[in-house]
């Protein structure tokens, strides 16, 4: 009986061994991966699923939605990149910034091109005189190219978020345009999680090492893969077109996403930040999660016009 108990303990015990072997194992893995990506993957999958569940609640089912929630996204990144700016040393009046870029989403939406280019006038001269004005205050008096600099970083913030992240809405108020919007961004997030992942297991060469060391060749040619997987059915199934213009629509995005990611590496790197913001755990900020939906979504609007021409 004793030696019966004992080895049901023993077997028990080596159970438990064997558990807590693979549980560790499961976590080296992940620190190993979360160490490459310089990411929390869990949080980063998490955290996706999220925003394209809410992207195909507001597009496929009250588009009006979609327009609140890509407003939401815009007005964040934006105070992401004029906190990030201010932090570097660059006087950007963060709050009428924010709420002007964050007007030209619905102009965009209600008034189209005409009225997201008037918009986008109006708000880069609002801001830039806010700055002016401010030069009343002795203490804010950084001299003339300061000044000119100030300016010019309020400036390239409504044009690479608030104008670029306009297209997107554009796009989708078009008549049946929420499909390439949605395409658009299941295409990029597909893009995005192909690259990562050849890039964490395959990845040997760099991209672009001064720019973005952690991006590969590898990973860019596994991201184009998975776009072309999955260009090609979005193009039949979702945007009635035919099989060869998904191959395009991959090449065309992967390019665009890819300059996008760039873009954004350069701006970090040059203000020495890591990155944008903090919001969203496992991906940085919101402009760090919007870098290859910006670029992509005026190549996708470009290629609705010359389909419905």
């Amino acid at each position: 009986m004793r030696r019966e108990h004992r080895s049901a303990a023993e077997i028990e015990a080596q159970i438990q061994a064997q558990i807590h072997a693979a549980r560790d194992q499961i976590e080296a893995t992940r620190e190993r991966v979360n160490k490459r990506t310089g990411r929390n993957i869990v949080a980063a999958f998490g955290i996706a699923l999220v925003l394209v569940a809410a992207v195909l609640v507001s597009l496929l089912w009250i588009k009006t939605l979609f327009m609140v929630f890509a407003t939401v996204l815009i007005g964040f990144a934006l105070f992401e990149l004029a906190s990030a700016l201010r932090f570097a040393g660059r006087d950007v009046p963060r709050v009428p910034l924010v709420l002007l870029g964050c007007a030209i989403v619905p102009v965009t939406w209600y008034f189209g091109a005409a009225g997201m280019w008037w918009s986008t006038l109006a708000a880069i001269g609002i801001v830039a005189l806010v700055r002016l004005v401010e030069l009343a205050d002795v203490s804010t008096r950084t001299g003339a190219g300061s000044v000119f600099a100030d300016v010019t970083a309020g400036a390239l913030c409504i044009a690479y978020v608030a104008v670029l992240g306009g297209f997107t809405v554009l796009l989708a108020a078009q008549d049946g345009g929420q499909w390439w919007a949605l395409a658009m961004i299941l295409m990029t997030t597909v893009i995005d999680t192909g690259a990562l992942a050849v890039g964490v297991w395959l990845g040997r060469h760099k991209l672009a090492p001064r720019i973005s060391p952690g991006k590969t060749w590898e990973g860019l040619l596994g991201g184009a893969a998975f776009a072309i997987a999955a260009g090609i059915p979005l193009s039949v199934w979702m945007l009635g077109q035919e099989w060869w213009f998904g191959i395009i629509l991959a090449v065309l995005l992967v390019t665009s996403a890819t300059v996008g990611d760039l873009a954004e590496s350069i701006i970090k790197r040059d203000l020495g930040i890591k990155d944008i913001g903090s919001f969203l755990p496992g991906h940085g900020g919101f402009l760090d999660r919007l870098d290859s939906i910006l670029p992509s979504a005026v190549v996708m609007m470009a290629l609705f016009q010359v389909t419905h021409a």
